[in-house]
């Protein structure tokens, strides 16, 4: 029997142009608790639990294509023909893989931290970062017990305790096998080809210490996507969003303010 088409759960609050909120591999929706609060004031803002996460269930097969079909069906489930796209990470690839087969719904993209490839699934170096993260998880590690070393890995030398203790109750409440998925889906991603046909608006937020997105990486991924704009986050890692909400929260405010005006 064929399985219903997945819709994911999403928390949405505010009013105003549609924002779509798409978070890393290692947080759920909770993870833009900063920019919920924020960037509400100006938009309606959709924060989603990727499939597997939070409350939304499973997608099978977990692809790229998928992915990008059911965040639209999460569009139309809400009642939005076009939407603001930001995503995070891993959500960085959905919404390139979302505005390659949905780019008609697609009003504009910030991309943060995220990357437009993994290389190859099957080289070594991905097979040995999939080794890496799922290996702990195999000998009956939970991801509670990973949050300290997983967060000291991607924050900043610059984030306070708090932020660090919110990173961590973040990677803490992820599913493990949501987790697992996501690992070995990330490594298959190339949306290189895509890049130079991004005809909406975009901004490509980069840590400036991030040392999963660099931010080198990120500008010449910036540099294929004609008349987008690429901004660093001084001090930041590869959480910027939670480690400096207010330089976070004013860039993407920046750009959809010059965006709805240039761009009605």
């Amino acid at each position: 029997m064929d399985r219903p088409p997945v819709t994911p759960a999403v928390y949405a609050t505010g009013a105003g142009t549609p924002l779509v909120l798409l978070h890393g591999v290692g947080t759920d929706h909770r993870a833009f608790r900063p920019q919920l609060i924020r960037l509400a004031a100006h938009h309606r803002v959709l924060a989603w639990d990727m499939p597997g996460y939070g409350c939304s269930p499973h997608l099978d097969p977990l692809d790229w294509p998928s992915l990008a079909d059911a965040l639209a069906r999460l569009l139309d489930a809400q009642g939005i023909d076009r939407a603001h796209i930001l995503g995070h990470s891993i959500g960085g690839m959905v919404a390139q893989a979302f505005c390659a087969r949905h780019p008609a719904r697609t009003r504009s993209l910030v991309l943060s931290a995220t990357s437009p490839a993994f290389g190859r699934p099957d080289g070594d170096w991905q097979r040995e970062f999939v080794r890496q993260r799922l290996a702990p998880l195999e000998t009956g590690k939970t991801m509670a017990d990973l949050a300290e070393a997983t967060v000291e890995s991607l924050v900043g030398p610059a984030a306070s305790k708090a932020v660090r203790e919110f990173a961590r109750g973040c990677v803490a409440q992820v599913p493990v096998q949501a987790f697992a998925a996501a690992i070995r889906l990330i490594v298959t991603f190339d949306g290189r080809p895509d890049l130079p046909k991004i005809a909406c608006p975009t901004l490509l937020l980069a840590g400036e210490r991030d040392t999963n997105a660099p931010a080198a990486m990120m500008q010449k991924m910036a540099e294929r996507i004609a008349g987008s704009k690429f901004v660093v986050l001084p001090g930041c890692g590869h959480l910027a969003n939670i480690e400096d909400p207010d330089a976070f929260n004013a860039a993407v405010l920046e750009f959809l303010r010059e965006t709805e005006t240039h761009h009605a």
